[in-house]
């Protein structure tokens, strides 16, 4: 039987975070990130929290689907309203994938990588993945765009057993990992803890007042994919080659075969 959740326990272990009694459980949803996005043009909250046992329509990055077994994932949407540029949004997904890897290892030990912008991998197979979509407000004369919010949707396979035939051999859960059940009630809290670190420490960093290292070094640390690994990637007709790192935007650089250095904008980076 799928673990359940105490609001009113994570509501006490988020108490100093900008979650607090902002986290709202779903049995079933079309999606999360739907919602969220409803919601923040509802003028919801920033740290508003959504979860679902169960997303009959959940979505990735670029369009994919979600394999969705009810109970037995993390499934939620967070609405930030955090003072950031347009030009910065892409930042958000990579903290996210710092705070969703930290809180893994804290709760189970398991070391998850992360595949550039967004992907949740264990042994190169995916248990998680980050889709963030935002609003802006009114740009005025040359000031740039800033966002009005952002909604972070965060799947992750946490008791899975079993994928459809499809999905065997390029999916994988925590449980699949170890062989044990885990409490999704664990993972949130520890999630929106890290999250909220990440956030505060990226919003410091934007502010030019941070005295640690930078995003972008951070998550270069913690991902393989940034530096030195052969991939393909599936946009401007397809390429192949070496990452390079990223550049000061954030997005990864591939040295290609065809003697070309470049720049990925959308994703699709997979192993060659």
């Amino acid at each position: 039987m799928a673990d359940s959740f105490d609001l009113s326990a994570v509501a006490a272990a988020l108490s100093a975070t900008a979650f607090a009694d902002r986290v709202q459980h779903l049995p079933s949803i079309g999606s999360t990130n739907v919602l969220a996005l409803e919601a923040a043009q509802a003028g919801a909250p920033h740290g508003s929290v959504w979860i679902a046992d169960e997303q009959t329509a959940g979505r990735g990055r670029g369009g994919h689907g979600w394999y969705s077994i009810p109970g037995d994932g993390l499934y939620l949407s967070v609405l930030l309203r955090p003072q950031m540029a347009l030009a910065d949004a892409l930042w958000l997904s990579l903290a996210t994938g710092l705070a969703a890897q930290s809180a893994i290892a804290a709760v189970t030990g398991i070391k998850v990588d992360i595949r550039w912008p967004n992907d949740l991998l264990i042994k190169e197979k995916k248990c998680g993945g980050i889709l963030v979509e935002t609003s802006t407000g009114a740009s005025h004369s040359e000031a740039p765009a800033m966002l009005r919010y952002a909604v972070i949707g965060i799947g992750l396979n946490v008791n899975h057993q079993n994928f459809p035939d499809e999905l065997q051999s390029a999916a994988t859960s925590l449980r699949r990992e170890d062989g044990r059940p885990w409490s999704r009630q664990t993972i949130l809290i520890e999630l929106l803890l890290a999250l909220e670190t990440q956030i505060s420490l990226l919003e410091e960093e934007l502010r030019e007042v941070s005295n640690t290292a930078g995003l972008l070094e951070r998550f270069t640390v913690a991902s393989s994919w940034v530096c030195g690994k052969r991939v393909r990637v599936e946009e401007a007709g397809g390429y192949t080659g070496v990452t390079t790192g990223l550049d000061a935007r954030g997005f990864l650089r591939v040295a290609g075969d065809d003697g070309k250095l470049h720049t990925v904008l959308s994703g699709g980076v997979r192993p060659y």
